[in-house]
């Protein structure tokens, strides 16, 4: 059975605040997650009128392993192709920090305004069982660093939480529209947990 948008978890689900398990070795359980995680990723995108599913860590189909898959290329919605990192670890953080827009498959309506290391440097295993290295730069960079907060139980909500000014929606023809942050946040599922 392939996994769906509806095997994808959101807030207040508590799993999405826990530390999921490194994995010790890929077998075909870890493949079959990785095959179940690109299926959701691109089921929900195909829900959506003006998203695009960038990349998705294990928990957000509710499975406690440090997995991630990341879309190979982003700005072409029908390259439904991906790659997995397993137990990816940043190893170092450079560049400026940067704030920008993130959103997120597993916090229903809201976008917010995050700051994050321009650049980052990633230790990871492949889907071969290989130790890899790799820096990521921009909004490849922003990716690890939302991707593997998931992995530590961290969602970007947890960075703005206390910024008034940093939440937004998207709007029906795509457009993002700053919340009120007391009537539309402070009442919304991110204060859940």
């Amino acid at each position: 059975m392939t996994a769906t948008k509806d095997d994808i978890i959101t807030l207040p689900h508590a799993d999405l605040r826990q530390r999921s398990q490194k994995v010790g070795i890929v077998d075909d359980s870890i493949k079959q997650l990785i095959e179940d995680m690109e299926a959701a990723t691109i089921s929900w995108e195909a829900s959506r009128d003006h998203e695009v599913g960038v990349a998705l860590a294990a928990v957000q189909i509710d499975q406690l392993k440090r997995v991630v898959v990341l879309r190979n290329d982003f700005d072409n919605k029908d390259d439904h192709t991906f790659t997995a990192f397993i137990n990816p670890v940043i190893t170092k953080y450079e560049g400026d920090i940067v704030e920008d827009y993130e959103g997120c498959l597993s916090v229903k309506n809201l976008y917010g305004k995050v700051k994050r290391s321009s650049k980052v440097r990633v230790k990871f295993m492949d889907i071969e069982g290989n130790e890899r290295r790799l820096t990521a730069e921009g909004f490849l960079a922003r990716i690890f660093q939302h991707e593997i907060d998931h992995t530590n139980g961290i969602l970007f909500v947890d960075h703005i939480k206390d910024d008034p000014n940093a939440f937004y929606r998207l709007a029906d023809e795509g457009g993002l529209i700053k919340l009120d942050y007391e009537k539309d946040v402070l009442s919304s599922d991110i204060y859940d947990n």
